[in-house]
């Protein structure tokens, strides 16, 4: 069973850092397309970061946080990661892990993926 578990979520101040996880089960997290979401009140489900399966670690970003987030994989903890420097308000919302075993064209859209977590709430105040 394909289970993902977010963690690492909190409240900061604007500039601060934060490292989210999410810990994969029922497969390996190197052999699929993974990504990170996030949905702010109000608004739709966007992709933030993505990584492709394999070893070449191509990686992909949402033009607002390039520069800023980088997203990993810990082949050996089965564990994606997303490191989040320089944090502004416009990054509060629910951030999601989701993760692709179908062919992946790059696009950062949620029916891309078939396997989320439940969410873990990071809060940014200015």
């Amino acid at each position: 069973q394909i289970r993902l578990v977010e963690s690492g979520g909190g409240s900061v101040h604007a500039g601060a850092s934060l490292t989210l996880s999410c810990a994969a089960s029922g497969f390996g997290v190197s052999k699929f397309h993974m990504a990170w979401f996030r949905q702010a009140p109000g608004k739709e489900r966007e992709g933030v970061a993505g990584i492709y399966a394999g070893g070449a670690l191509t990686t992909l970003y949402v033009d607002s946080v390039k520069g800023r987030f980088t997203i990993s994989r810990d082949n050996a903890k089965n564990m994606l990661v997303l490191q989040m420097n320089v944090l502004n308000a416009e990054d509060t919302a629910v951030y999601y892990c989701a993760a692709s075993d179908r062919v992946w064209g790059g696009a950062m859209s949620t029916s891309a993926f078939a396997y989320w977590g439940q969410g873990t709430q990071v809060t940014v105040s200015s």
